[in-house]
């Protein structure tokens, strides 16, 4: 299994469409064997999905995620866990001891605005405190 998991220090970040990186977890047995930080180069929505397809995961978790994100990871066979915040390692344990906390509905609430391609720079939520952009 490999995870993958939206991340910015250390932490999930909140608005997949614009992360910059993803952390990946090779899983074997039910425990992680191997981390690695991959940056997406600023790939946006649609490509995401492709890099992700392209590095061979089969699991995400993220934050905020809209619909059209949505679909891609669908139709590329990836199965996804929205709402999820705080520590990405953390996440990743959780998950696999089947006791995440998560939202598959969770999304970004204001995609399509214009906040220079930073979400919580338009006071959409504290992500800092491990809050969501729907909140």
């Amino acid at each position: 299994m490999r995870i993958a998991v939206t991340y910015e220090d250390g932490q999930v970040f909140q608005h997949f469409g614009h992360t910059e990186r993803f952390k990946v977890y090779d899983v074997e047995n039910g425990k992680v064997t191997v981390t690695t930080v991959v940056n997406t180069n600023g790939s946006g929505h649609g490509a995401l999905g492709d890099v992700l397809k392209k590095i061979h995961v089969d699991t995400l978790l993220c934050g905020g995620i809209r619909g059209g994100a949505k679909r891609v990871l669908e139709e590329a066979g990836i199965r996804f866990y929205a709402g999820v915040s705080g520590d990405a390692d953390e996440a990743v344990q959780a998950f696999l001891a089947g006791t995440l906390a998560y939202n598959p509905d969770e999304e970004c609430a204001h995609h399509g605005e214009h906040h220079d391609g930073v979400c919580g720079e338009h006071g959409c939520g504290d992500h800092d405190r491990g809050h969501s952009c729907g909140e």
